[in-house]
């Protein structure tokens, strides 16, 4: 199922199928904005990363002597969301724990998901619950992909992503193959403010960043200025991807935890994560995008 909210600026879908943002509609032209999940380039919009981001060394992870396996980013992306409340320009999704999710954790989570309106932002606000008595820890993280180029006038080389103020980030090495963290780090540049977009950049898969302390990170047209921002401000770990070949849109990711290390043991409870909740604890993220097309 799918719902609509919308305001005066932005007309945006929303699945029920993995609480998941399926289009940012500008109303006053009717552009899509988001990336329209084309499954012959990547048949996806926006996924939300629970309860991990990334991949899982050999696809599994051991808790309490158990056995649990799991594709990439974690399951709640595929999972059947119930309508929890709505208004014009808000809605809120809920996921809780059930008896296919505890075959791949096994732990009482609740997941509340909101999108809400205001101007030209969506705001995607995520509530994570403990409702169970054990110790929960999860990871989160979140998946958005804006079309890019903007319209058939330009091409990749037209747009940068672009840092609100100059940066040195870290960049973290994963395996290109299989997407696991490697170890290695290095500086990606110094105090510099622009990541240019081309058809290759994303040939050798993601670039996660760390040690950011920019508020922003922004897709932009150069000659228009027409962008799309993003606040990355709070998060660890930011990642840019778009799948290889001609480029058909960029994700700006930000994240709370990374994929597992090459040289993980595999017990979930060693797996570095976002948050540890006790019983009865709550946790919440927002990601903000400003659509200023």
């Amino acid at each position: 199922m799918e719902w609509i909210i919308e305001n005066e600026i932005l007309r945006v879908t929303v699945s029920g199928h993995g609480a998941e943002l399926t289009s940012v509609c500008k109303k006053e032209t009717g552009e899509e904005l988001l990336w329209t999940a084309d499954p012959s380039v990547w048949g996806r919009h926006a996924p939300l990363l629970f309860p991990y981001c990334g991949k899982l060394k050999d696809g599994r992870y051991t808790h309490k002597g158990t056995v649990y396996e799991g594709g990439g980013h974690g399951f709640a992306r595929d999972m059947d969301y119930v309508l929890e409340e709505k208004a014009d320009d808000r809605i809120t999704l809920k996921l809780e724990a059930n008896a296919l999710t505890m075959e791949k954790y096994p732990f009482a989570f609740r997941l509340l998901v909101t999108y809400e309106l205001e101007g030209a932002v969506v705001r995607h606000k995520v509530c994570v619950a403990n409702d169970g008595e054990e110790e929960m820890p999860f990871g989160i993280g979140f998946h958005p992909a804006f079309l890019c180029p903007f319209d058939a006038q330009h091409k990749a080389e037209d747009y940068v992503v672009r840092f609100s103020e100059p940066q040195t980030p870290t960049q973290i090495m994963t395996g290109q193959n299989d997407g696991l963290v490697t170890g290695e780090r290095s500086v990606y540049f110094e105090q510099q403010t622009e990541i240019a977009m081309s058809d290759e950049i994303f040939a050798h898969d993601s670039i996660c960043f760390t040690d950011l302390s920019c508020a922003r990170m922004s897709l932009v047209e150069k000659d228009t200025g027409k962008a799309v921002h993003v606040d990355v401000q709070g998060f660890p770990y930011v990642l840019l991807w778009s799948a290889a070949g001609p480029l058909h849109f960029v994700c700006i990711e930000p994240w709370m935890s990374l994929p597992d290390a090459r040289d993980a043991d595999g017990e979930w409870s060693h797996k570095p994560c976002a948050a540890v909740l006790g019983e009865g604890e709550q946790y919440e993220v927002t990601l903000s995008m400003e659509f200023a097309r």
